[in-house]
């Protein structure tokens, strides 16, 4: 595949750039930061070096004449390296760090504060469809996800059968998170039941024979390492009485694909549902990372089972969002969106499904989900994706 432009815009400043593994992070900062002196800290000679003395950063530093860009590639694996980058920010003299990384757990277990606000937390997702464009396929998204690592592989499925493996071995595995990686394996195999759907801990813990605890600390890793993610319930000026446990999402469509047992009595419109409507759920977390709008991204859901599967809030936009894996718009696939509006007049409420027609049915726009992917870029708004 030809190189992909990516949304990505650079801060001005020092930043971190958080990303999970193949979401073409050194890519994007390659080709941004073409002149810059990169340390890589996935090289084991470069993490004994740093471990020891993270102080020699600065003799690096500043035995670079003329440079003043420094990309330090996967961060987390020597943390005390970032007093260092703090000291030379602090020092005025025109330095600028990218520091990247794919997990942020052992920054946060060691203390460190992140620099105390002094570089700008960003973070990196798989392609949007419109970063795509031509080479978008619905077809393909839904069976193999939008890694770059795996759009650009000719063996797709390999990749991902792989990549799973190789992020327990080297995100898990040997920082030492986990005990036990018969249990986390057990466990991976059984959040994935729980992609797109109301997250009950109770019922993971019992698929993999653990404590109740264990498996909220497991999550708790999948967050930080940035797998997964989830989705709490809308409740500004709630009237009725709301669902509160959260959804959870895996950040890719294919790896979920690539997590989930299939068995003869595994339905695959199932598996579609929930394929399509984890596509969704990750092109909105990226269009609100890239976007220059504050959003933050939520589901509603009533105790009495209506349900709305995203909510989008803003500063001056709330949006409600259906995801239906059908080619025809059936009345029961509005009701959720009608009580939503009900209980927010001021919402714009929208239906995306699988058929061809923009059709516009009992006040509520039900658009076919490529157009809306497609159109769906973090300099349009929601209402300009949406026409």
């Amino acid at each position: 595949m030809e190189l992909i432009d990516r949304f990505f815009d650079p801060p001005d400043g020092s930043f971190f750039l958080f990303g999970p593994r193949g979401t073409g992070k050194s890519t994007l900062i390659t080709q941004c930061f073409s002149e810059a002196c990169i340390i890589d800290l996935l090289d084991p000679e470069n993490i004994r070096s740093y471990s020891a003395r993270p102080e020699r950063l600065e003799d690096v530093v500043r035995a670079q004449e003329g440079k003043k860009y420094f990309v330090i590639d996967e961060v987390q694996r020597v943390p005390a390296i970032l007093t260092v980058v703090h000291r030379l920010i602090e020092a005025k003299q025109g330095f600028r760090f990218i520091l990247t990384g794919s997990s942020a757990r052992k920054l946060k277990r060691t203390g460190v504060d992140l620099l105390g606000g002094r570089a700008v937390l960003k973070t990196m997702h798989p392609f949007m469809a419109s970063e795509l464009g031509k080479h978008f396929s619905m077809d393909g998204a839904l069976r193999n996800g939008l890694l770059p690592i795996v759009c650009s592989a000719g063996n797709a499925s390999e990749v991902l059968r792989s990549y799973a493996a190789l992020y327990i071995r080297e995100e898990v595995q040997m920082e030492g998170l986990v005990r036990n990686m018969g249990n986390f394996s057990r466990f991976l195999e059984a959040i994935s039941f729980s992609h797109a759907s109301i997250l009950n801990i109770t019922n993971v813990a019992r698929e993999c024979a653990v404590e109740r605890k264990i498996v909220e600390g497991y999550i708790s890793i999948l967050e930080d390492i940035l797998l997964g993610f989830r989705l709490p319930v809308f409740t500004r000026r709630a009237k009725r009485e709301l669902a509160s446990h959260p959804k959870f999402y895996l950040f890719d469509t294919g790896v979920f694909r690539s997590l989930r047992p299939k068995g003869p009595l595994d339905r695959a419109e199932e598996i579609e549902g929930q394929s399509l409507e984890g596509l969704v759920a990750q092109h909105l977390k990226a269009w609100i990372a890239y976007s220059q709008e504050e959003s933050e991204l939520y589901f509603w859901k009533t105790r009495a089972g209506v349900e709305v599967d995203f909510v989008v809030y803003g500063h001056r936009h709330v949006w409600g969002l259906e995801v239906k894996n059908t080619r025809t718009v059936r009345p029961a696939d509005l009701r959720g969106l009608k009580s939503f509006h009900d209980e927010y007049p001021e919402s714009r409420t929208v239906l995306l499904y699988r058929g061809t027609e923009r059709i516009l049915r009992d006040g509520i726009l039900c658009l076919p989900c490529t157009d809306f992917l497609l159109n769906l870029r973090p300099d349009k708004t929601l209402e300009e994706a949406c026409r």
